[in-house]
């Protein structure tokens, strides 16, 4: 018997419950990465700094995430999945104290950052361990867990942490208090986890981010890039000027109002991607985008006559719209990819998807300073229409032959 199997057999949790335990833990990990976002609008209040600095502080989470997931993202495949994913919870427990403590901005940032890195290397991780730990009875679950805890944990993270703002004591604090005994938790669900890496050695050269394009998988990038751009900046804009801009319309004084917003948007999402997880990825995208493009205008609409039912009901639309984009785009980057250069492709893939995530936002923050959150809104959500249409265009019916060769590629 080799000594994997022994470290395995030794181990009092069996793999059943240690999948379901990761699946937790994965969406645990979008939750603590939502909550700041009803957040921002009392830190504003607090500290009176502005729209611009609000959206470079969600920025530079997006840029330490996407930097920790082209650095880390293999190094479980060489070190193990359990002390990698231990240290992204030690981590991911430092920025929550960094909340506690924060007395200004940029405690703030710090923290951002520190949970942006805890969150990439968890993300690469988890996704791995899932699938490593996937039942043989049930070949998609990995896929569905993969695709489904990203989305609900925001969902739940963004709303859990406004009812708490909203309804309890101490609220920047009790929020993080709760997230450090849950961390505490998945702390505990890993120690005991059985190991399912084959830990193979080259840890340092998997350090250094592979980002690549085969010139043949050009073309069929390119008309993925309109919908992950539309799904992502739009995500990007709720998780950050979101709850603001609602607050104009809905309820200024209530910080439930950007919890609700985002988990209309994420929640319905991850509802979509389980309801469509069966269906073809190309046909996933054009319905993404006309999802997008519709529930855009009506929030566009709605936020123009100042008319939050209208608003609301578009942004449910959008959310649609966004799962199915996350869905479809993930899915045809599965079809497309051969095994050795699917790495250096999902690796292209995390950047154009989280550069859509954050730059705009920060343009958004500039733009809300000047002009105002309203006009803001009205232009960004013009844009996304625009880019959803692109979208559509792009994931049109192709010939019968190159939609064959993306369903089964060499």
């Amino acid at each position: 018997m080799s000594s994997s199997t022994l470290r395995l057999s030794r181990n009092p949790i069996t793999h059943s419950r240690a999948f379901w335990a990761m699946a937790a833990i994965a969406v645990t990990f979008p939750a603590i990465s939502a909550v700041p976002s009803p957040l921002y609008s009392l830190y504003q209040d607090l500290w009176g700094f502005s729209d611009t600095v609000l959206t470079e502080v969600f920025a530079i989470y997006v840029v330490a995430l996407l930097v920790s997931l082209l650095v880390f993202g293999a190094l479980s495949d060489h070190v193990g999945r359990r002390p990698v994913l231990l240290g992204a919870i030690l981590l991911e427990a430092v920025s929550l104290v960094l909340f506690l403590v924060a007395g200004g901005v940029a405690t703030l940032a710090v923290a951002r950052v520190v949970q942006g890195l805890a969150t990439g290397v968890a993300l690469a991780t988890l996704g791995a361990v899932i699938v490593d730990l996937q039942p043989e009875h049930a070949p998609k679950r990995s896929g569905v867990v993969n695709g489904v805890a990203p989305l609900a944990g925001l969902a739940i993270g963004a709303l859990g942490c406004g009812l708490l703002i909203q309804l309890a004591p101490w609220p920047t604090s009790l929020v993080f208090i709760i997230l450090l005994a849950a961390l505490a938790a998945a702390a505990v669900a890993v120690w005991f986890s059985p190991e399912t890496s084959t830990m193979h050695p080259g840890a340092r050269e998997s350090l250094r981010p592979r980002v690549g394009l085969p010139p043949h998988l050009r073309h069929d990038f390119i008309s993925l890039v309109p919908i992950m751009i539309a799904g992502w900046a739009l995500a990007g804009l709720y998780l950050s000027l979101g709850p603001s801009i609602a607050g104009i319309f809905l309820d200024d004084d209530s910080y439930l109002t950007g919890g609700l917003v985002v988990t209309a948007l994420c929640g319905t999402g991850a509802v979509v991607v389980f309801l469509l997880r069966e269906r073809e990825p190309r046909s996933v995208i054009r319905l993404a985008a006309g999802w997008l493009a519709l529930g855009t205008a009506v929030s566009l609409t709605g936020l123009e006559l100042e008319f939050a039912p209208l608003a609301l009901a578009g942004t449910f639309v959008s959310g649609i719209g966004f799962g199915a984009s996350a869905l479809g785009s993930f899915g045809a980057l599965v079809n497309m990819a051969e095994p050795d250069t699917r790495g250096e492709l999902y690796a292209l893939a995390y950047v154009v998807g989280y550069i859509a995530f954050s730059l705009p936002a920060v343009a958004g923050g500039f733009a809300a300073d000047r002009l105002g959150l309203h006009t803001t809104a009205l232009i960004y959500g013009g844009v996304i229409l625009v880019v959803s249409l692109v979208a559509f265009h792009a994931a049109r019916p192709r010939h019968p032959r190159q939609d064959s060769n993306l369903r089964h590629p060499a």
